[in-house]
């Protein structure tokens, strides 16, 4: 007996086989076909009736936000507290931005008040917050660095005076830097002394200038 003859009928049974799988895929291909075209045409359907529900809907326009309709308050409440604080606008124009006489960061001030003695140092910082602007002074007291806010439009501040001008503007809008012992000025006292003669010097001319005045009218 042949071998190849035994195992033809094995070999029939595998085509058999394989013609059955590739008619059941045909068929499987065609089912989802169609499944997904009927899918189609149902979603379409949802869709233009839910256009149509939708279109029978009235939109109305949308409520105007209280910010477009009302302006805000604060601003007109911080400047009438800056004018009830500050009657004639000298401290806003002693440290406005738009004015060029104006303190800059890196002078010399000295704030008096009512309790103590007057502290001077370096202008080095400035926050401002409307009616609670305050500045930053730095100075020395006993050989040590001290710094103090002062709030600008307090009732207890009595004056602020411009002692010593920096000579070239500062590149910072705050000198921190200045704490350092490299940077540090130290004592300013040199310079309140130094201001202070100039100051009387100036009052002692003004009034000698009035009294010739006076004199030359009377005669």
């Amino acid at each position: 007996m042949n071998v190849a003859t035994s195992w033809r009928p094995l070999g029939c049974l595998k085509s058999r086989l394989r013609h059955a799988r590739q008619a059941r895929a045909s068929q499987r291909c065609l089912a989802t076909a169609a499944n997904a075209e009927g899918k189609q045409t149902a979603f379409t359907a949802r869709q233009r009736s839910a256009q149509q529900k939708v279109g029978k809907f009235k939109i109305w326009p949308q409520v105007p936000s209280i910010r477009c309709t009302t302006p805000d308050p604060m601003p007109v409440l911080r400047q009438q507290q800056i004018d009830m604080l500050d009657p004639t606008g000298a401290r806003t124009r002693l440290f406005s931005r738009e004015h060029a006489d104006s303190a800059k960061v890196g002078d010399v001030l000295m704030v008096t008040t009512k309790a103590g003695e007057p502290f001077s140092g370096a202008f080095i910082q400035i926050r401002r917050r409307g009616a609670d602007t305050a500045i930053l002074l730095r100075g020395q007291m006993m050989k040590t660095g001290v710094e103090m806010w002062f709030k600008i439009y307090s009732p207890t501040v009595m004056g602020i005076d411009i002692i010593w001008r920096r000579p070239k503007r500062a590149r910072r809008a705050r000198l921190t830097y200045m704490r350092k012992p490299k940077h540090d000025m130290g004592s300013v006292d040199q310079l309140v002394s130094a201001w202070k003669k100039e100051r009387y010097a100036l009052r002692s001319k003004s009034k000698q200038t009035t009294g010739r005045t006076r004199g030359q009218v009377n005669k």
